[in-house]
């Protein structure tokens, strides 16, 4: 009677494992998905921040964990080459306006009233000239002088008309500046050294960053001292709104999920489930057997749903953290 009885618990055993076997393989554990309930993680996606230009870590502004807002300090890189740079450009750029601001002017006023003093000598010269030259001729005719005397006479006339044209003509240089085609090449070189201080300037603020969003530092990638490349993240950052839930729903809950319903979320350990907002639903399955003609194998079918949540909400979620999620009727 014992052997009987363990032959029919054995068969009854066997039985069982089969029956399970058989639910596994036909995708019968739709009472998760009958209750509107499904498995999924918490999802973030990072936000890395580095520097375009290479450098040694010189200072860290943040912890891993820390909590930053917009606009705070992440990180300094040594900045002398280019804070070098910058202010030798500033002092290149000084130096060539102040050429530029002298082409314009004249000559200064003292250098003016040189020029002037020799214009008068000169003017003063030829009307002397002019009178003697006209006393030489008078006397030519009474034949008292020389031709000779008269020509002599005549050229240093001529003479102090040419010197005087001269110095006009010098005056009124002097009282212009410089020439345009000078001035011009003088000002495409300020813009070419101002366009140069720009660069110099930012070459040297990407040395220091600062948060572009709100969030969390998940990690820190070096440590103060070490050398980083150009384009090397050094901090990583994970914005609330950067956090979401990714679960997988069966194919026979998908056509009443839509994108806004609500939802709710609950973790292990908490008492008080969260309230999202179904912000994604995947067009393709996952996990699809080679043939889906039969309602067996359409059952096994799986779409990805992400969920969005509020800051506070997303603040309370950890990337990669197991979450029951429940839609649709369940709520």
């Amino acid at each position: 009677m014992s052997t009987i009885s363990s032959i029919k618990l054995n068969t009854i055993i066997l039985l069982g494992i089969a029956t399970a076997l058989l639910c596994i393989m036909s995708g019968c554990n739709s009472t998760p998905s009958a209750a509107g309930t499904v498995q999924g993680y918490v999802e973030g996606e990072f936000v890395y921040i580095s520097a375009p230009m290479p450098g040694r870590l010189e200072t860290l502004f943040v912890q891993r964990g820390s909590q930053i807002r917009v606009g705070d300090p992440l990180f300094e890189l040594e900045n002398v080459t280019e804070k070098t740079a910058r202010d030798e450009t500033r002092l290149r750029l000084a130096q060539t306006r102040a050429q530029l601001a002298d082409a314009k002017k004249g000559k200064r006023p003292t250098e003016i009233e040189a020029s002037t003093a020799q214009l008068n000598l000169a003017r003063a010269a030829l009307q002397f000239s002019e009178k003697e030259l006209a006393r030489q001729e008078r006397l030519l005719l009474a034949k008292v002088v020389s031709l000779q005397d008269v020509d002599r006479l005549r050229s240093v006339r001529d003479q102090d008309r040419q010197r005087v044209a001269q110095l006009e003509a010098e005056l009124g240089t002097a009282r212009l500046g410089s020439r345009s085609d000078q001035i011009a090449a003088a000002e495409a070189s300020m813009q070419t050294l101002e366009a140069t201080l720009t660069r110099s300037e930012w070459d040297l603020a990407q040395k220091r960053q600062t948060a572009p969003q709100a969030g969390l530092v998940f990690d820190t990638l070096y440590r103060k001292g070490e050398w980083v490349a150009a384009g090397r993240p050094i901090i990583v950052l994970l914005p609330p709104q950067n956090i979401k839930v990714r679960a997988f729903v069966p194919e026979p809950l998908l056509a009443a999920i839509h994108q806004g319903d609500r939802m709710q979320v609950t973790v292990d350990g908490g008492h008080t489930p969260f309230s999202g907002t179904v912000s994604f639903v995947s067009p393709q399955a996952e996990y699809t057997p080679p043939v889906i003609y039969s309602r067996e194998s359409r059952q096994k079918l799986v779409y990805m749903v992400e969920l969005a949540f509020d800051q506070a909400t997303a603040v309370q979620l950890h990337p990669g953290q197991p979450v029951d999620v429940r839609f649709g009727s369940a709520l």
